[in-house]
């Protein structure tokens, strides 16, 4: 719909061309013969395209239909067409041209195909920045019906005459064929089978030693029980897979003799002959082609060549497009595999994520998320992407996620956690780096802390719909950093309010051709602030994005959202630093326990409380040699708590010991065991982290 050849129509598409003089004739030429004519407004920025009433009508489409993604548009639109009017809309994109016109063919509801015209007007901003395009869409059946036949008719002659030329066009239209059903699409198509000088044709693909029937043209073209047979029934497709030799029958009463079981079936068609092609590759049938005639008996040598050449074009196209879906399905099991298998529930927090595999290229790369779970009401949240677009980037991707989320799962601060990854990815054996960015988020206070390595910063979007850019300090790649001798990540702190959400992707999301990166980042902010306020449709919708455009990069998405009401939230936090042998800071820091306690609506539970975090302070002065960290706060949320922790430089975890002869040591876990409603350890890096939580009555 959107596409054409330089300043006019595409060559052999069209029995004339639009001049740009002859644009305002043309236009009131179409409407004083009375041709349906629609016209379309596609914005490139966000990739939709919104048509009015008559247009749908144009595509025969009902409004519900269509949802303005132009990609919709390939229900109505062949394979082959589709990829021609690509690549034509591509090259008038980069040109630098300002209008484009073309003559393309759709298959309407009922299966028919139709002639259609379009002419599109680019609009640039002053860069030369293509922005915008509109442009009309009409039915050209009626002015291209003549020229259609005729060429059909050349068609026939041109196979009779054994013209290569058919083969040619066929393989043209192959091609652009991906896929296995991209085969069948261009030559189910009607106007390719009369192309061939057949009226009809069936399809069949071998697997596990029986022919499934695969494909039909026109509609109705399949024999009812017959759709799998095996390769030694008596049927003609059976025979030519079976000899490897093409089938050419030549009369009807050749059909009723050579095949008794099968001609009965089909009689109602009024074939009068056939040819079945065995699609050979690697000298191993793949599948057989059957081109069915209502028009004539037998078949000249040069006619039988032609068909043979067919059918060698039709099996070099199968053969790859099978290749392809093996290595695609290869490829994304691969993808999957590296990738975290399920997104964890984290209390307090909304979570989106999504992977796309590149359009072009071999469907697989190095892009990557993951979730955190961290303790205290923390979670990690990573985005990134390895350089290359093969197996070995999805395997160093693998290989760098779970060492990241070790580091992190371990305690260490998020600069340290990039620091690492990037040593472990400059020791493994690969010329790769990898962009990355991590942030931790403290969900009880909304503070958090983002580090980043050469990746693009993340967006925040806030509770009004508005979004913005959240401007990270970064420091070089993963593995770069390392070689270079520049493991300094500085930190970034950012605050997330309730019902705010982190927006963290990989440059296949933003980057667009013929723009740059800032251009694409500020369309994709426009798109989270204009987008839905459920994060999931949210995350589709900013994934179809990309959806009208061919890439060769992969797009990873994550989006973290703060829970407002009914999430864990900080009502208080106080934190004291208590050296060892400092006998004044100690008392500090009870005095500091006992007012918070009060102060915070805890009297009833004052006791337990002051004597745990004693316990606490006391083990981690004596069993360490560095200082004690103190801190308090109390989390609200489905109950309010009172949280104590006590951070120590040691990483050897404590453990329970029956008290001693004295009776004074070994209660101390006792204690905080018995007394504290939940209690543990967490590892933090350098160090650990001794916690334990009270459940206190809500304030008045």
């Amino acid at each position: 719909m959107g596409a054409g050849d330089r300043g006019g129509e595409e060559p052999g598409h069209a029995p004339g061309g639009d001049s740009p003089e002859d644009t305002s004739r043309g236009f009131l030429e179409a409407y004083g013969r009375g041709l349906r004519m629609g016209s379309f407004d596609w914005d490139l920025d966000t990739g939709l395209m919104a048509m009015d009433a008559q247009a749908h009508e144009v595509f025969d489409l009902r409004p519900d239909e269509y949802d303005e993604h132009p990609e919709t548009l390939a229900q109505r639109v062949p394979v082959s067409e589709g990829g021609r009017l690509d690549a034509l809309v591509a090259r008038a994109l980069k040109s630098g041209e300002e209008t484009y016109g073309t003559y393309f063919r759709i298959r309407t509801r009922a299966g028919d195909m139709r002639w259609t015209h379009t002419r599109g007007y680019i609009r640039r901003d002053e860069q030369g920045r293509p922005r915008r395009i509109v442009g009309i869409v009409r039915d050209a059946t009626d002015e291209l019906n003549d020229a259609t036949v005729h060429a059909e008719r050349e068609a026939r002659r041109a196979l009779r005459s054994g013209d290569t030329g058919v083969v040619q066009t066929t393989t043209a239209a192959l091609a652009h064929a991906r896929t296995v059903q991209d085969v069948i699409d261009v030559l189910r198509d009607t106007h390719g089978v009369d192309q061939r000088g057949s009226a009809s044709f069936v399809m069949g693909l071998v697997r596990a030693g029986r022919i499934h029937l695969v494909a039909e043209g026109p509609q109705g073209t399949f024999v009812p029980g017959i759709h799998t047979t095996r390769i030694d029934d008596p049927y003609p497709m059976s025979e030519a897979v079976r000899t490897l030799q093409p089938r050419f029958i030549e009369s009807p009463q050749e059909f009723a003799a050579s095949y008794p079981a099968l001609w009965p079936l089909i009689a109602h068609m009024e074939i009068t002959s056939a040819a079945y092609l065995p699609l050979i590759a690697q000298a191993k049938p793949i599948g057989v082609v059957g081109l069915l005639f209502h028009d004539r008996q037998g078949f000249t040598d040069s006619e039988r060549n032609v068909m043979v050449a067919l059918g060698s074009s039709i099996a070099q196209s199968l053969q790859r497009a099978m290749f392809y879906e093996q290595e695609k399905d290869l490829a994304q099991g691969l993808q999957q595999a590296m990738l975290p298998r399920t997104i964890p529930d984290v209390p307090g927090a909304d979570l989106a994520v999504r992977y796309r595999a590149a359009s072009l290229g071999r469907d697989i790369g190095g892009d990557w998320y993951d979730v955190i779970p961290l303790p205290g009401g923390r979670v990690g949240a990573v985005i990134g992407d390895v350089q290359g677009h093969d197996t070995h980037a999805a395997a160093v991707m693998g290989q760098l996620r779970i060492v990241l989320r070790a580091y992190a799962a371990e305690g260490h601060t998020p600069a340290t956690v990039m620091a690492r990854a990037s040593s472990f990815l400059h020791e493994l054996d690969t010329d790769r780096f990898a962009t990355c960015l991590y942030a931790e988020a403290d969900l009880s206070t909304g503070v958090v802390q983002l580090v980043r390595a050469g990746h693009l910063d993340p967006l925040l979007r806030l509770m009004g719909g508005n979004c913005r850019r959240l401007a990270v300090a970064g420091g070089l790649p993963l593995g770069l950093s390392a070689e270079f001798g520049r493991l300094e990540y500085p930190v970034t702190t950012a605050e997330l309010d309730p019902g705010e959400a982190l927006v963290m992707c990989t440059d296949g999301l933003v980057e667009r051709p013929g723009t740059d990166l800032d251009d694409g980042l500020q369309t994709l902010t426009t798109l989270i602030g204009t987008g839905p306020d459920d994060l999931d449709q949210l995350a589709d919708r900013l994934v179809a994005s990309v959806e009208d455009r061919d890439t060769e990069d992969d797009v990873a998405l994550l989006l973290l959202r703060r829970r407002g009401a009914g999430a864990v939230q900080s009502g208080g936090r106080l934190t004291e630093h208590v050296p060892p042998g400092d006998p004044d800071a100690l008392r500090a820091a009870r005095h500091m326990i006992r007012h918070a306690v009060r102060a915070w609506g805890a009297r009833d539970s004052a006791d337990e409380i002051e004597l745990v975090a004693d316990e606490m302070i006391t083990n981690a002065l004596m069993h360490t040699e560095g200082p004690a960290i103190v801190t308090l706060r109390v989390l609200t949320g489905a109950d309010r708590r009172l949280r104590v922790d006590v951070e120590d430089t040691s990483s050897a975890l404590p453990r329970r010991r029956e008290a001693g002869e004295d009776g004074v040591s070994g209660r101390g876990l006792f204690l905080v065991d018995q007394l504290a409603d939940v209690w543990g350890v967490e590892a933090r890096g350098v160090g650990k982290c001794v916690w334990c939580e009270f459940v206190v009555p809500a304030r008045e």
